[in-house]
């Protein structure tokens, strides 16, 4: 069978893991008749044709599938011992990165990673997707994303999921509310008022799902699309609604709302940072992944807070 170049089996995994000649070449910054041409002397090494043309892209036969956890593996551990000696100086560097966040994330996660990357990276820049739970996961194996941040927990064998920080879900209401007065409600005083939830691509299910459990579903006076609209529909009217406490901390920042504790427990949610593999990142994107789980890890949400710490 010959020699097994390694350049080939990063072709494969990076084929394998977009379904895409276009997202592969551009990974490895050579042309698309290169990895055309590593796709034909892959096939004829194991005797396979590997990769079938579909309407989407390339979907993987059998053998494929076989041949890609060890060699996935394989590379990883090659890469990493190489990169032990690699100098990577992310002053010097510039380009632009594509990252997808939700409305929330982009008011609140995003002041803070552009503040940092102005003063560790001031070459690289920043194109900002919305977050969509449905296509992120395959826009980020077809190249069109470098990295995403989301709350809901995607499994996939082709990405890799990075936890960041945990925070719990509290009441924001407007601050001079004519009936949320102090910093604890009941759970008859959200009987009692009108609601506003956000029903949408973000992936923040769990508002919803409290009312729900509770019977107040009918309590819910506006379905918005995104929650960094909010404030602006809390302050102005008697209307409450539970956001994640972080972000809400945001807002009582800038708009006359507050945050009040809820009647009852939720479960923490967990931000996390989706990328590829780290054996199928650029160098850029393997110093990109690092840096946001560096910069949004350091964020501390109030539910990693002791239990003894209030809301005010």
């Amino acid at each position: 069978m010959g020699t097994f170049d390694l350049n080939l089996a990063r072709v494969f995994v990076l084929l394998y893991e977009t379904g895409s000649v276009t997202a592969t070449a551009e990974t490895l910054h050579v042309t698309q008749p290169t990895v055309s041409y590593s796709l034909g002397k892959l096939r004829r090494h194991f005797d396979d044709e590997l990769f079938r043309r579909n309407g989407r892209g390339l979907t993987p036969t059998a053998g494929a599938r076989r041949l890609y956890e060890p060699l996935q593996r394989a590379l990883a551990e090659i890469d990493g011992t190489v990169r032990q000696g690699d100098a990577f100086d992310p002053a010097a560097m510039s380009g632009r990165f594509t990252i997808a966040l939700s409305d929330l994330g982009e008011a609140t996660l995003l002041p803070r990673l552009l503040a940092a990357a102005r003063e560790r990276a001031p070459g690289v820049s920043f194109t900002v997707r919305p977050f969509d739970v449905e296509d992120a996961e395959s826009q980020l194996r077809r190249g069109d994303l470098d990295a995403f941040v989301a709350t809901p927990v995607i499994t996939s064998h082709l990405t890799v999921r990075i936890p960041l920080f945990r925070e719990r879900y509290v009441l924001m209401a407007a601050v001079d509310h004519p009936r949320i007065r102090g910093d604890e409600v009941t759970l008859p005083d959200l009987a009692a008022e009108h609601h506003a939830t956000v029903f949408g691509s973000s992936g923040h299910v769990a508002p919803r799902a409290v009312l729900a459990a509770h019977g107040l579903l009918e309590r819910v006076a506006v379905d918005a699309t995104r929650f960094s609209m909010l404030p602006y529909l809390l302050e102005q009217t008697d209307l409450i609604a539970i956001v994640p406490e972080y972000v809400g901390e945001v807002f009582t920042a800038s708009h006359r709302v507050r945050l009040v504790r809820l009647p009852f427990d939720t479960e923490p949610i967990e931000i996390a940072l989706y990328a590829r593999h780290e054996s199928s990142r650029s160098p850029a994107q393997r110093w990109l992944v690092q840096f946001m789980a560096q910069v949004l890890g350091e964020q501390v949400s109030p539910a990693q807070l002791p239990p003894t710490a209030a809301v005010t």
